[in-house]
């Protein structure tokens, strides 16, 4: 029996910031003090607070420390773990009241507004002990399910949940569930989609890492309710912490009896397999992703049928993404009712954001459907930095669009979105300040979809290409307006005619930008001039005689000798050698040098 645990982030985000040298530092202090039978040290998954990476968490006090560093080890495991007076100037400041005392997690900005449903053993549960996870209710759905209910009562009770899917689309699971079941009985699938493609995305990821076991789950459920006996994961390869523990819980629910054949001596059987995504976006389309596991080259199919009826090996098939079915077992341990007292009236539930971009609290958030945008941006996600204002958010990765300040206290919901140009997508959020260049932010979104389109299709195919080709046209300011309207009579064409989302979906960053920030793309086309000053093609560096002292570092900073004058007497910049890399700006001390 353990008088401590010691909980540290072993996400993806903070292991890239060294908590795996802080987990090994802090074993070997405990051993050097014997402390080693009296605290436990638990590798977890992301805690969401990935701006403060990385994290540990010492119980029972729930001291929440931050950018914890190795050489912080020692005095934490001194002070805190043998003599019991806690560290509070490594604390995060939130959590420490005036008169030193700890306070919740749960009451700090950054988690009091999130209900965690989805994430809700993400950062509490050591990922790769099995024993955590049913500890913490595991498997007890899987158990109701098999001994008490049928297949159509599991049924029923996703479709009066109002549970829709996670990945983007937005369609009623437990109706995606009953058209597989009432096919003929006979080989059937249930897939899982881990395969996250949308820059900046990672949701799927961190479930993925900090609680395995309840995908797992939720896929028997999901066999037991369709009539399946057999499922698959496809993940991206460049997720290898996330398949090592796909693969460990695969391996202890195999050895407790909770995958594989008689599953609680229910007869029940249902066997898990991954499959490993080589980055292709386009593998993220459900029925490319079938194809690729089926071993072919990821493209998608024509559709009707749809997968339900013949999907994957030609069989009928679901597929759900991983939050999506990170949300089923409490569904079924907690009712149908329960999910439906949060959220919208058309969108159940909770939605987790992978909040990035220009914002000061990045990391994964967890909320109720219906929470506004300002209310994520500026109280969980604590605002911009630097007092710069905000300007959009982009939400639904390269499939999305931007969100402009008018549109700040919308409430998030899959109709809501939709409604202004954009979408939920899987999940991603951007935010943009004042200095972001809405054209060529549609750009970078163009790019990387013409990067990604399968070519199976000359609408998505060709047609990205000619817009990226356009919206390259504007920033260079060689574009005219006839250009623009071209711009956008085949952003329609390619949302009408492409065969599968990814070129359905891929004129919507240019639409969404178009519509609301339409003065943007004028600019650059009739005035030559990049609003944002980002356009380097547009830009024009200028030092500003007064304001120069003649200190010369802006002269040797420039690696093209396009700066002249004298010591103590104003610079000038030839234009024509100008290659505006911004480096006599870094260099500056008396903000001389204008961009125009």
């Amino acid at each position: 029996m353990y008088r401590s645990h010691v909980l540290i982030c072993g996400g993806t985000g903070c292991t890239s910031s060294g908590s795996e040298r802080i987990i090994e530092a802090m074993e070997k202090e405990l051993a050097a003090n014997g402390l080693e039978n009296e605290v436990k040290v638990v590798k977890t998954g992301c805690f969401g607070f990935c701006t403060l990476g990385p994290i540990m968490v010492v119980y029972p006090e729930g001291a929440f420390y931050s950018m914890v560093k190795v050489e912080d080890v020692p005095e934490i495991v001194s002070e805190h773990l043998l003599k019991g007076r806690i560290v509070t100037r490594l604390l995060y400041k939130e959590t420490v009241d005036e008169e030193g005392k700890i306070t919740s997690l749960d009451e700090t900005d950054f988690y009091k507004k999130q209900k965690r449903v989805a994430l809700r053993n993400c950062g509490v549960i050591n990922p790769e002990d099995i024993k955590e996870y049913i500890a913490y209710d595991g498997y007890q759905a899987l158990g109701k399910v098999l001994t008490e209910m049928t297949p159509e009562d599991v049924i029923q009770t996703i479709k009066d949940s109002g549970l829709r899917g996670r990945g983007g689309g937005g369609f009623p699971t437990g109706m995606k569930w009953q058209f597989a079941a009432a096919q003929p009985k006979g080989q059937k699938y249930v897939c899982c989609n881990a395969d996250e493609g949308d820059p900046g995305a990672f949701m799927d990821r961190s479930v993925l890492e900090g609680d395995p076991h309840a995908v797992l789950e939720a896929m028997a459920i999901a066999g037991y309710a369709i009539g399946a006996d057999r499922g698959y994961i496809y993940i991206r390869a460049e997720y290898p912490i996330a398949v090592k523990r796909l693969q460990v819980a695969i391996d202890q629910a195999k050895e407790y009896g909770l995958l594989g054949d008689d599953i609680l001596g229910t007869g029940f059987n249902f066997s898990i397999e991954l499959r490993l995504g080589a980055g292709a976006f386009v593998c993220g389309e459900e029925t490319a992703l079938m194809t690729s596991i089926e071993g072919h080259r990821g493209e998608p199919r024509p559709r009707p049928p749809f997968p339900a009826v013949k999907g994957l090996f030609g069989k009928p098939t679901i597929l759900n993404n991983v939050e999506t079915y990170a949300n089923i077992p409490q569904i079924i341990n907690k009712g149908a009712d329960w999910f439906r007292s949060f959220g919208t009236e058309k969108s159940k539930g909770t939605k987790v954001f992978a909040l990035g971009g220009k914002i000061h609290n990045t990391g994964l958030v967890e909320v109720p459907m219906g929470t506004t945008l300002r209310e994520i941006i500026e109280e969980i996600g604590g605002g911009i930095p630097g007092g710069k204002k905000f300007k959009a958010a982009q939400t639904g990765g390269p499939s999305g669009g931007c969100i402009p300040a008018e549109h700040l206290d919308i409430p998030i919901d899959y109709d809501n979105l939709t409604a202004i140009g954009s979408m939920m997508g899987s999940g991603g959020m951007i935010v943009m300040d004042e200095d972001t260049c809405m054209v060529d932010i549609a750009k970078f979104f163009l790019e990387f979809t013409v990067d990604e389109s399968c070519g199976k299709c000359t609408p998505c195919r060709v047609g990205t290409k000619r817009m990226y080709e356009m919206l390259e046209k504007i920033t260079e300011g060689q574009a005219t307006m006839e250009d623009l309207d071209k711009l956008e009579h085949l952003c329609h064409y390619i949302k009408e005619n492409s065969l599968c989302g990814l070129g359905q979906t891929a004129p919507n960053p240019v639409l969404s930008t178009l519509h609301f920030f339409r003065g943007e793309y004028e600019a650059h086309i009739r005035d030559k001039r990049c609003p944002a000053g980002v356009c380097k093609n547009l830009l024009t560096y200028v030092i500003d005689q007064k304001k120069c002292k003649g200190c010369t570092l802006c002269a040797r900073a420039c690696p093209v000798n396009a700066i002249t004058g004298k010591v103590k007497e104003p610079h000038s910049i030839d234009p024509a050698k100008c290659l505006k890399c911004g480096a006599c700006i870094e260099k500056c001390r008396f903000g001389a040098i204008e961009k125009r």
